[in-house]
């Protein structure tokens, strides 16, 4: 198993514990955690779109736990938008990470389409993540933005992601069903 996909493990586990806690406070700080690491699993796969999207998300799940307003949901969701257009625009085929900080390696070629289908799914998880604060719609809004996250993770190769995003549908499903279980008990 490589570094990069441990990363992917560890973000596995971390995030199905994320989705079975009772609070949406509780589960953006336990999904924050899921979503660095997920972070550096798609930087480490040279996977910028999703290494980026993932990264602001552990940025808006840690300010949600704050503010949760118009503002802050603009915000990023311009945030998003600006990324995707500077990656559309500036095609970038790797981030550097060292010591004396981040370098930039623009490729020659287009970018790839799926870049919109990650920054599709990271604007439908910043609207549900801020807008929303009942773990069940949370849940309910997430099931499309976690198989568009499905979709990026089999175009990018990350097996880690992709076993991350059936993972958690399956985990969003049980447990709207559990849930659903309970009321008619």
């Amino acid at each position: 198993m490589s570094i990069a996909e441990v990363f992917g493990f560890i973000a596995l586990v971390t995030n199905f514990i994320a989705y079975r806690q009772p609070t949406a406070d509780r589960y953006r700080i336990v999904s924050a955690l899921a979503l660095a690491a997920l972070s550096i699993h798609f930087f480490m796969l040279d996977a910028v779109a999703g290494g980026i999207v993932t990264g602001i998300a552990v940025l808006r799940n840690f300010i949600a736990l704050r503010w949760q307003g118009p503002w802050v949901l603009w915000g990023f969701v311009a945030l998003n938008i600006l990324f995707l257009m500077i990656e559309w625009l500036f095609p970038i085929a790797s981030l550097q990470f060292s010591f004396s900080g981040i370098s930039v390696v623009f490729s020659d070629q287009p970018s790839h389409w799926s870049i919109w289908i990650a920054y599709t799914s990271s604007i439908i998880f910043t609207v549900g993540s801020i807008k929303l604060n009942d773990p069940e719609r949370i849940r309910r809004w997430f099931l499309l933005a976690e198989f568009l996250g499905l979709v990026y993770a089999i175009i990018v190769g990350s097996i880690s992601g992709t076993v991350f995003n059936i993972v958690n549908l399956t985990s969003i499903i049980l447990k709207l069903l559990q849930d659903k279980r309970a009321r008619t008990l």
